[in-house]
């Protein structure tokens, strides 16, 4: 082991999307894709409302993450204090890293309605990051709650790039 290493072995997206798949054929059989697409899993790593990841991200307690598309981060802005990554990409957690995203640290994932975050939050949790947390009304808003849009927290531009 290299000095400085957590000891956690490096999690490539191809694992990540992987576990999302593997939940998708669960939830299938479970009652259907189109289900497993809307409802957000139940999560295990905590959740944060929209008030209190912007209160814990400006006071620097959690790495917040908006893991949405550039065209929802065009759309809608970025909430203020997010480091805003595609979770598509093929280096999701090299750019997570980059961010400051390590195994222990606190991560907050937001997306629109608190499904992605949550699937990608718990494979990131199986993946060896033991403090990945969850913001479930998302920036659109979703049965937790308002969103963060709709309770008019700051919001920043995206500009592509």
């Amino acid at each position: 082991m290299k000095a400085g290493s957590t000891g956690s072995k490096p999690v490539s997206r191809r694992w990540i999307v992987s576990a999302i798949g593997a939940a998708a054929v669960v939830g299938a059989g479970a009652g259907g894709f189109a289900l497993w697409q809307r409802r957000a899993p139940a999560y295990a790593g905590g959740n944060l409302t929209v008030e209190q990841a912007h209160e814990a991200a400006r006071a620097g307690d959690v790495l917040l993450i908006d893991i949405r598309t550039p065209r929802e981060w065009k759309a809608t802005g970025i909430a203020e204090g997010a480091v805003p990554i595609d979770m598509r990409r093929q280096d999701f957690v090299q750019e997570l890293a980059r961010a400051g995203g390590e195994p222990d640290r606190p991560v907050a994932l937001i997306c629109a309605r608190g499904v992605r975050s949550a699937r990608l939050g718990a494979a990131l949790s199986a993946a060896g990051f033991s403090k990945v947390i969850n913001v479930p009304e998302g920036m659109l808003g979703s049965r937790a709650g308002e969103g963060w849009v709709r309770k008019g927290l700051p919001i920043r531009e995206w500009k592509d790039g």
